[in-house]
């Protein structure tokens, strides 16, 4: 096991401290947004510890910087992802196990989980019996993990199409513990019909990046599955709409449906919204940055699903 204490580095050996500094300014000329941040995850994961333990290390002081480091910020500041760096993701409460083939989950996402969390509540209160909560486009299983960690009592399903993402997300569950049945699947498609409206929440965090659009960060456009980004249309909303669809067949009369969208989708997607399915109440919520971020409608009794 490795010695956390205090050492004396050799000569040749580069201070944690200094290492981290160091970091921190080549991963800031790189342009990665949050470069002090990744420089201590980076340095965390190498030494085998959490980044309250880097800080404190570099607070005491006389701790070498492991040799790895210098190659993690090397590929770090060539825009591989952070998280595909260390294999975790941080996402509410839980830390989940990512890397190629899933969608890595946005602290923007937390969003739709807090609006998720209070629908639940608040259904808990009205029924004698369980919540019924399902997952559309689960990715790495971030929302609905998430959702059953938090709020035990509910009955949890997710669905998932990208084998890939699928099994990411069922390592998840079973590392963690939590018990939420995961469906390899097409959202677009009904699904979970031995629940068809009975469902009290569903939750989507869906591909709606418009076709021919390309995203920014090099992160997303060069890491992150297609199948997760792009929405099937040029406005991006023709899987989140498709899916919604999907969620009116399972939701029970007053159910709740939450889904997430870009910041550039916060008129569009309730718009259509209102006007494509049988819903009611069809409101938009900001994110904690102050955007556009998460749709929720009330399903209607009978009308088209």
């Amino acid at each position: 096991m490795d010695d956390l204490s205090p050492q004396h580095p050799q000569p040749d050996a580069v201070d944690l401290r200094t290492a981290v500094r160091a970091a921190t300014a080549r991963l800031r000329e790189a342009g990665i947004p949050s470069p002090e941040v990744d420089a201590v995850e980076l340095a965390a994961h190498a030494l085998g510890v959490d980044a309250r333990e880097v800080r404190r290390l570099m607070v005491l002081g006389g701790r070498a910087a492991p040799p790895s480091l210098a190659t993690l910020v090397d590929e770090r500041a060539s825009r591989v992802p952070l998280q595909h760096l260390t294999g975790r993701a941080h996402f509410r409460h839980l830390t989940l196990a990512v890397g190629p083939g899933v969608f890595v989950p946005r602290p923007e996402t937390e969003t739709l989980v807090e609006l998720a969390l209070a629908e639940v509540d608040r259904a808990a209160g009205r029924k004698g019996e369980p919540v019924r909560v399902v997952d559309l486009c689960c990715g790495s299983g971030a929302i609905a993990l998430s959702l059953k960690h938090e709020r035990p009592d509910a009955v949890v399903r997710g669905l998932e199409v990208s084998p890939d993402a699928w099994a990411w997300a069922t390592s998840n569950r079973d590392r963690l513990g939590l018990d939420v049945r995961l469906d390899l699947g097409d959202a677009t498609q009904p699904c979970f019909g031995d629940w068809a409206g009975t469902v009290d929440v569903v939750t989507v965090n869906p591909p709606y990046i418009p076709v021919g659009a390309v995203p920014l960060d090099p992160e997303v456009r060069d890491h992150d599955p297609d199948v997760a980004l792009y929405g099937g249309s040029e406005d991006g909303l023709a899987i989140p709409l498709r899916t919604a669809a999907t969620a009116a067949a399972l939701l029970r009369p007053g159910g709740l449906l939450l889904m997430e969208h870009a910041d550039s989708q916060g008129e569009s997607l309730p718009r259509r919204l209102a006007a494509a399915g049988p819903w009611t109440g069809v409101t938009d919520h900001l994110d904690l940055s102050g955007r556009p971020r998460v749709s929720t409608a009330r399903r209607l009794p009978g009308g088209p699903s």
